[in-house]
């Protein structure tokens, strides 16, 4: 069974920047197989992570959706998604990214909420980490298409609004009863325990539109997150 790492924070707040940088941290300390899952339908850590995806799920849905013959006769309906999902993995050195994206033709929501559990569940028992970069409002958590995650990353900046919407992320999971192992709050760009300071270094790649994985061993953000990430990923 995979240590399921979910990341979730109001828009704007950096959650993406921090997800790509846990997959790189973990890929570096050589923690075991890392699948990172972009369930946010703005679809950037994949950019951020320095790797490009030619098929999303909701894309994969979509198609056999609206093409129900491209489903062999000797294969199930769900076998087939199962089977384009896993070729829609895209493969980096030390860690793969699957890209939710969101269904956008006509279809039972039921039938997609079932076909998404189905899948993570298998997924989840194919790799050691899995590093899920939810969207906003959590809706995957919402619609019970991850029901467990060993840790719970709320990623904020230091403003009110912010610390709100951690706050309510947080009491949402709880309130519909995901299973939760442990929480770890993370304030972007500021100062203080566990917190990770402005770097000018992210901010010069973010506008170049460059990796992550780029970024210099020795930024600042980097080796803030180092001593955060062992309270995320250490799994005793």
């Amino acid at each position: 069974m995979g240590y399921v790492i979910a990341m979730a924070g109001k828009g704007g707040t950096g959650k993406t920047t921090i997800a790509a940088l846990l997959v790189r941290i973990m890929k570096e300390k050589k923690l075991g197989s890392i699948l990172a899952i972009d369930a946010d339908p703005n679809s950037n850590l994949g950019e951020a992570l320095g790797i490009e995806v030619k098929e999303s799920l909701g894309e994969i849905l979509d198609d056999i959706g609206s093409h129900p013959e491209k489903v062999p006769v000797s294969m199930s309906k769900d076998r087939f998604i199962e089977y384009r999902v896993q070729s829609a993995i895209a493969e980096a050195e030390g860690f793969d990214l699957l890209v939710m994206g969101k269904p956008e033709g006509p279809g039972c929501y039921c039938y997609v909420n079932n076909v998404l559990r189905g899948i993570m569940t298998k997924l989840i028992n194919d790799y050691d980490y899995v590093v899920i970069d939810n969207e906003a409002g959590l809706e995957h958590l919402s619609r019970r298409t991850t029901r467990t995650a060993d840790a719970l990353v709320l990623v904020t900046d230091a403003t009110a609004v912010g610390l709100r919407s951690a706050k309510r992320i947080s009491d949402l999971a709880h309130k519909l009863d995901i299973k939760i192992k442990r929480e770890v709050t993370i304030i972007n760009k500021a100062t203080g325990e566990g917190s990770i300071p402005q770097d000018k270094e992210i901010e010069k790649i973010s506008l170049k539109g460059g990796s992550l994985m780029d970024l210099n061993e020795d930024a600042v953000s980097i080796s803030t997150l180092r001593q955060i990430g062992e309270k995320i990923w250490h799994q005793n």
